[in-house]
């Protein structure tokens, strides 16, 4: 009698057994996720990892981090499917969609505002009041590789060789700061930087146009399954969860979470920097 309730047993375990088994996902090839490099790869590993593991939660399948060197090699490995996904600039999208008709997925909130301005800024007693006072004058960029900046100050109307001169010195802070001391006539900061210092030494003479931010975007060959997976997961984050925020703000500090978009929302951007082509 035993011997039979233990087979019995036995058998109710394998069937345990089996029934989870088939309730596991299955094994998948990992999605790739790259990134433009905005920080030293350490940094963006930081920033991205609680990102990837939430993913891989959601979709029930790998999600591993594939940094990129540079915004070039960004561009091209979204463009050529050696990453499914990426994190891009404006400017990085609308090249790896000219390269390989990318997919944008979603875009990023900042402040509970899901577009930017660039802005020009100058010293709060400068005598430059106009654009056009721009001319001969000593300008502030930040990275060589953020054409947008620059197409906002020729689509302005300042041609960059009628600047005096002209110098890429990193991050905005350092733009703020050097305008501030007088290294520089002008320059230009992003929105959330240039009113950080408005009347506390720097004055806005210039603001582009609403543009669309950052995104998340998608090869070309991703299965459209799993396109609008991320998609779900990436608009279900919601900053007012305590779990989700540290996610979001892990990614930036002044990201809210993410929202809808779409292509022609950048055709903005390709105008600016259609005479940089």
């Amino acid at each position: 009698m035993n011997k039979v309730h233990s087979r019995l047993s036995l058998i109710k375990s394998l069937a345990v057994l089996v029934i989870l088994l088939l309730n596991q996902p299955l094994s998948a090839e990992p999605i790739r996720f790259g990134s433009v490099a905005m920080d030293i790869p350490a940094v963006m590993h930081k920033r991205l990892v609680p990102l990837t593991d939430y993913l891989s939660k959601e979709l029930q399948q790998p999600v591993e981090l594939k940094l990129s060197p540079s915004m070039k090699t960004a561009i091209k490995e979204i463009s050529d499917n050696t990453v499914e996904l990426a994190y891009l600039t404006p400017v990085a999208y609308i090249k790896s969609h000219a390269m390989g008709k990318t997919r944008l997925i979603v875009k990023t909130v900042t402040n509970n505002r899901s577009s930017f301005q660039l802005m020009i800024v100058v010293k709060e007693d400068s005598p430059i009041k106009t654009i056009e006072d721009l001319v001969g004058k000593n300008f502030a960029f930040g990275d060589p590789a953020a054409l947008l900046q620059r197409a906002v100050v020729v689509g302005a109307g300042v041609k960059l060789d009628t600047l005096g001169s002209y110098k890429f010195v990193g991050h905005y802070d350092n733009i703020a700061r050097g305008v501030m001391r007088g290294f520089y006539d002008a320059g230009i900061l992003k929105d959330t930087t240039a009113f950080k210092w408005q009347g506390k030494g720097l004055r806005i003479l210039h603001s582009s146009a609403h543009l669309p931010p950052y995104n998340l975007a998608a090869s070309s060959e991703l299965d459209e399954e799993i396109f609008q997976k991320l998609k779900k997961a990436f608009l279900s984050l919601n900053v007012n969860n305590p779990e989700h925020r540290k996610i979001i703000k892990a990614l930036d500090k002044k990201y809210d979470g993410f929202a809808a978009t779409n292509d022609q929302e950048y055709d903005i951007i390709r105008t600016l920097t259609k005479p940089f082509e």
